[in-house]
């Protein structure tokens, strides 16, 4: 299959270009931020009907509005440091100017969950809300963003898969002649569409509310789950490659995500009792 050319520019207004790319990230914590107001407010509808089980049903709504204005610059954050620290810092290092040159590409995602959990132990704090109980919420949103997002890197053509002779693959611009896998795709649907629907199952059984903690530590293992399966069809970064011969740096990255998130979970279910 050939690749379809998307051209990476939205649009341009005179002297202004609005990538897709852009607009991914928009559409991400736009929709992300209504989707978590609602299920803001169903917890405060529970505490109103006295469905709360004792404890307070925070962060409400009002709480989201204002932990969006932390979550956006520390995604952005993160991201852009977690991508100069975990896969170019040799390059960084001697072109320090260019860390903050976010236009020119390079963002990780599991610098982006470094950032936004900072934020969020540090908000959680400040207004004396269960940390849980925010990051179930941030955790159940956070697919959406991906989804777009790797939708985005496949506009773009790049982060494409491995050679493979499938009948699907996709011959990518700056790929070489031979097809490929779009693993841009295989990301959006697991790490985003799945990803949404399953923990979406979990909020439909308020497992947010009996055991908070439970739904954050299922996005991280799921996420790290699904993230270090498609590694293997990813193309590795041509500066990295395969780390001790056999594993990709973001498969390296995954397996503190998978470990944390089992851990959670234990955690959550014994705090329950």
């Amino acid at each position: 299959m050939e690749f379809p050319h998307i051209n990476p520019v939205a649009f341009e207004v005179g002297f202004i270009v609005i990538r897709w790319y852009a607009l991914a990230y928009l559409a991400g914590f736009l929709l992300g931020w209504r989707y978590a107001l609602m299920l803001a407010y169903r917890d405060d509808s529970a505490q109103k009907k006295g469905q709360g089980q004792g404890r307070e049903m925070r962060p409400d709504r009002t709480d989201i509005d204002d932990f969006l204005v932390w979550a956006i610059p520390a995604v952005i954050l993160g991201g852009r440091l977690g991508y100069v620290l975990f896969y170019n810092f040799p390059y960084y290092s001697t072109h320090p100017a260019e860390i903050f040159q976010v236009w020119k590409g390079g963002m990780s995602f599991h610098g982006g969950v470094i950032g936004v959990t900072i934020a969020m132990l540090i908000y959680a704090a400040r207004h004396k809300i269960p940390v849980f109980q925010l990051s179930d919420i941030i955790s159940a949103v956070a697919p959406i963003g991906l989804f777009f997002g790797r939708l985005a890197n496949f506009i773009n053509g790049e982060l494409y898969g491995r050679a493979t002779t499938v009948p699907w693959g996709m011959v990518f611009p700056g790929g070489g002649p031979e097809p490929r896998h779009p693993s841009q795709l295989y990301e959006a649907v697991l790490e985003g569409a799945l990803l949404f629907v399953l923990l979406q199952i979990m909020i439909k059984y308020k497992i947010h509310h009996k055991v908070p903690g439970m739904i954050t530590g299922a996005f991280l293992l799921l996420y790290g789950a699904f993230r270090f399966l498609i590694e293997y069809v990813r193309e590795p970064d041509v500066h990295l490659g395969l780390l001790f011969h056999y594993v990709s740096m973001g498969q390296l990255l995954c397996l503190p995500m998978i470990c944390l998130g089992a851990g959670i979970m234990l955690y959550a279910r014994q705090q329950r009792g």
